[in-house]
């Protein structure tokens, strides 16, 4: 689906004069939004602030003639797979999503339904649109960046540290993200003489217990 039909979706007569449409009886449109992040996480709060904002300078005011369905899924997975039926279960009229992990199982739950994501990696390779430029499906959205750019995080830590000879990377090797990203930073080790050490993680408290290991050497990064 391209970009202009999930404006069309949201706006319906958007074409129409401003005083025109506002002598028609305003028409409530439902709009769903899935986040990783916590509810109290001062970046969901700036975030939430400021996609309420841009809704307004639009033309939609929450309340007026937009209701927003808001859940926060805390990178907790099963609670994000259970906030994904929820909220394709409301059916609303499109669902904004951010990271891959709610993505994928909003995309099962909603199939059907006008789906826009923001910062996920590598959609394409993840399986979620056809091309960047033509999505196709239900889905559009933003990506985060493109893998190669995991290649230069590498080049970036030897240009501040030229004697780093051992690196130790943090991943999730249960998602293509984690798999893509790693296989960029591994093709860039060779060139840069740097041994490198995937540590898996599949959650924020395993990778903050692995990487706090002091067994594993104080030349890693």
């Amino acid at each position: 689906m391209r970009r202009r039909e999930f404006i069309s979706l949201l706006g319906g007569a958007t074409a129409w004069p401003l005083t025109a449409r506002a002598q028609q009886p305003e028409r409530m449109r439902l709009i769903g939004v899935v986040v990783a992040l916590a509810e109290d996480d001062p970046e969901s709060v700036s975030r939430r602030a400021a996609f309420e904002q841009a809704l307004q300078a639009s033309g939609w005011t929450v309340g007026r003639n937009i209701r927003i369905e808001y859940r926060w899924a805390a990178f907790d997975t099963a609670r994000t797979q259970k906030l994904a039926a929820e909220v394709a279960a409301l059916a609303p009229n499109v669902i904004l999503v951010s990271s891959n992990v709610v993505l994928a199982p909003m995309l099962q739950a909603a199939p059907t339904t006008p789906i826009v994501f923001t910062q996920v990696i590598d959609p394409v390779g993840s399986g979620f649109v056809e091309s960047m430029a033509r999505p196709g499906g239900n889905v559009t959205g933003f990506t985060q960046f493109e893998y190669s750019l995991a290649g230069k995080w590498l080049e970036l830590l030897k240009e501040i540290a030229p004697r780093v000879t051992r690196v130790a990377v943090l991943r999730d090797s249960t998602r293509g993200p984690g798999i893509g990203q790693f296989a960029v930073i591994q093709a860039m080790a060779l060139p840069h003489a740097v041994e490198l050490t995937p540590i898996n993680a599949h959650d924020p408290t395993e990778a903050k217990i692995r990487g706090a290991d002091p067994d594993r050497g104080r030349n890693r990064v």
